[in-house]
């Protein structure tokens, strides 16, 4: 047995090893905590010099950050960028500003919501992205009404530089999306939010594909609290959503539709959506045969449970709402009568199938 005194000392060691590193840990915290409070002081106290700054159209939180610290109006945009993402600071306008180093944060803050001198660019045209677009559709629509080729648009989506800059703006968004990047046939599949945007002439591909992505997450930013209390994902919201946009027309529809995937989910049920299986096809079809329902592919859901791996098409925002609170429901099947565009729901199988022949035969 080991004696009393070796004990006593590996004690001694262990208490002092402890001790050093609660020492650290907390001087790492006030160190941390004393550089992040100072980085958000006014850079000179005592400065009167205004400094003019231009804050141009589709200037994210990052890039506004960036342009006060090159302008020496801040000390750090890393630390100015994350404190607007944890106050949850947002609205900032494009414009012309006199900015001081002598401002405090909040001044900043408040004056760049309030807007400067507006920046009077005339609008060289518009592009509109129809709700429930994939893609590759809204690649062909860039191609249509801008300068940009459908090649250029898939090696900027599909640019991992691209990707991870997005990232870093939008987490709260995208961080589902980069989880499963190998998983998914393209990335931002649902994450391009469906909606007309004008440009200007100097206007670049990245910022057009931006300003998609920008707006999706402004659809999001009231729902991120209740996603995570849900304990589910931007990405499988969105997933859920691309379904619902395609499989129902009224909004009414659309909450029971929801209703439904979600009890198939319940009970490990294939959510079997035909828009899964056009997806998987690669090509868009009103109707779709036995055949088509065997393609080997993770997307197709008649073949795979669960959700698979992402979006087949960007939603519009009703879409997401109707997903995001669906009608409570015992409906466990639904089918549409592309003729009338009504949609019949149902809670057993054979009810199903007396509406599938009463209605589609």
């Amino acid at each position: 047995m080991p004696d009393r005194k070796s004990t006593k000392t590996v004690r001694k060691i262990v208490l002092s090893i402890v001790s050093i590193l609660i020492i650290l840990i907390i001087v790492l915290v006030v160190s941390g905590y004393q550089y992040y409070t100072s980085s958000l002081e006014p850079l000179e106290p005592e400065s009167n010099t205004d400094v003019p700054i231009e804050i141009p159209i589709g200037s994210s939180r990052t890039d506004i950050a960036r342009i006060l610290e090159e302008n020496n109006i801040i000390r750090s945009a890393f630390v100015f960028n994350y404190h607007l993402r944890f106050t949850g600071e947002e609205g900032f306008q494009a414009g012309y500003y006199l900015f001081s180093p002598s401002m405090s944060t909040e001044e900043i803050v408040t004056q760049l919501q309030e807007g400067g001198t507006p920046i009077l660019e005339e609008s060289a045209g518009s592009i509109t992205i129809p709700e429930g677009f994939t893609v590759e559709q809204v690649a062909i629509v860039i191609e249509q009404q801008t300068d940009y080729s459908v090649e250029e648009f898939f090696e900027l989506i599909e640019s991992d530089v691209f990707l991870e800059e997005k990232l870093e703006e939008y987490p709260d968004l995208l961080t589902g999306a980069m989880e499963v990047k190998e998983e998914t046939l393209y990335t931002l599949e649902g994450y391009l939010f469906p909606a007309t945007y004008e440009f200007l002439d100097d206007t670049t591909l990245e910022h057009l594909v931006t300003q998609m992505i920008s707006q999706m997450d402004q659809v999001f930013q009231e729902h991120y609290t209740e996603i995570e209390a849900q304990e589910t994902s931007v990405h499988d919201i969105l997933t859920l959503a691309s379904f619902v946009e395609r499989e129902g027309i009224t909004y009414e529809d659309r909450e029971l539709i929801a209703g439904v995937f979600y009890n198939r989910l319940d009970v490990g049920m294939a959510l079997q959506t035909d828009v899964s299986v056009t997806y998987a096809l690669g090509e868009h079809q009103e109707r779709i045969t036995y055949d088509d329902l065997e393609v080997d592919s993770p997307y197709n859901l008649y073949q795979n449970t669960g959700l698979g791996p992402g979006p087949v098409n960007n939603p519009s925002e009703e879409a997401v709402q109707a997903t995001l609170y669906p009608a409570e429901t015992d409906y466990m099947y639904f089918l549409a009568d592309l003729a009338t565009r009504e949609v019949y729901f149902s809670e057993t199988y054979e009810q199903h199938l007396d509406y599938r022949d009463e209605y589609l035969r």
